[in-house]
């Protein structure tokens, strides 16, 4: 099921790169994808990135007067600036005027303005962060969250994040069927700490979902897992140092080649197989991380990202409208708790 044009609020001042690079990826998806964007930020620093034949009836920029800077502590920002960017675009949302918000932003910014303007979607405590990881199965990925929202998580928590991540595998990634695990220390029911050995319990007597056991850190992107959950301390250090290593993968396939004649005859033969290998694991390819369980679709990019990964955050965020994700998300947790009394 898809939409016919998806309107994508887009905080064009959020992110290391921005207002160029936001800029650039958003016209890519406009023309692309076929999404309608709608830039939020100062309207001369956005036009000042526009291309010389881009002209300015050709998109729709949404004054904001303000930005959350990356030094500033997220909650206290976002209420000291109601006019700021992010802001702004989570009113686009919230008012009807958008259907998604991306942003590269702050990310805990981006977070605490989801949940003061869009709310929380019914049942969930918590929100959390989800990232699209690659696995050694071709063609497969793996949901993993929490990567960052909360830091400390009770089991019900985790419980709900499972859920949360079954339905975008579902509907979103096209699992059937997601296997969710939970991260931990062994395979066996008794292993973690006391938080760790609850949530378990409570993932296998949810029928709802279909829980598999738990996950050690070796088996993340083994493909044996479509969901992984975890806190957002773990999550994170996890993204993060993927994140490195897949960096560190394209540099040493970059330095092994030959060099000279032979280097460049190599390169030329290997070129559709190396163009494969970057898009299974540069986190560029992913575009950003869905914030699941708020009542609007929010993607979460990179600080550092530029137009490519920029183009993939409007894609995921496309996705997730066109497979009404949030849609699903509620009339899953409505059959829940109508079986639980």
């Amino acid at each position: 099921m898809g939409s016919t044009c998806v309107r994508i609020a887009i905080d064009a001042m959020g992110g290391d790169h921005a207002p160029a690079e936001i800029v650039a990826g958003a016209l890519r998806a406009k023309e692309e994808l076929g999404v309608e964007v709608l830039l939020v930020g100062d309207p001369q620093q956005i036009e000042a990135s526009l291309p010389a034949n881009v002209s300015l009836n050709q998109l729709e920029i949404v004054p904001a007067e303000d930005t959350i800077s990356m030094d500033e502590e997220a909650l206290s920002g976002i209420r000291r600036k109601p006019k700021a960017s992010i802001n702004v675009a989570m009113n686009l949302v919230k008012q009807g005027q958008a259907e998604a918000v991306v942003s590269a932003g702050h990310s805990g910014a981006a977070m605490a303005a989801a949940l003061l303007r869009l709310g929380r979607l019914p049942g969930i405590d918590r929100p959390a962060i989800g990232a699209v990881f690659p696995t050694m199965i071709a063609s497969k990925q793996v949901l993993v969250l929490d990567v960052g929202a909360n830091v400390d998580c009770r089991p019900k928590f985790l419980e709900q994040f499972a859920i949360l991540g079954s339905a975008y595998s579902q509907y979103v990634l096209g699992v059937p069927k997601p296997k969710i695990g939970l991260l931990n220390i062994g395979e066996e029911d008794c292993k973690g700490n006391d938080a760790s050995v609850r949530t378990y319990q409570m993932l296998r007597e949810n029928t709802t979902i279909t829980f598999v056991g738990n996950a050690e850190g070796r088996d993340v992107l083994s493909g044996n897992f479509d969901v992984i959950v975890c806190d957002g301390f773990v999550g994170n250090v996890l993204l993060k140092f993927a994140e490195a290593v897949g960096n560190i993968v394209l540099q040493i396939i970059k330095e092994e080649l030959p060099q000279g004649w032979q280097g460049q005859l190599g390169t030329a033969i290997l070129k559709p197989n190396l163009k494969k290998i970057k898009q299974r694991i540069d986190h560029a390819e992913h575009g950003g991380a869905l914030l699941l369980g708020v009542d609007g679709i929010c993607v979460i990019g990179h600080g550092s990202s530029q137009a490519p990964s920029i183009f993939n955050a409007i894609r995921m965020a496309k996705e997730a409208v066109d497979n009404q994700v949030l849609q699903r998300i509620r009339s899953q947790y409505q059959s829940l708790q109508h079986e639980n009394g």
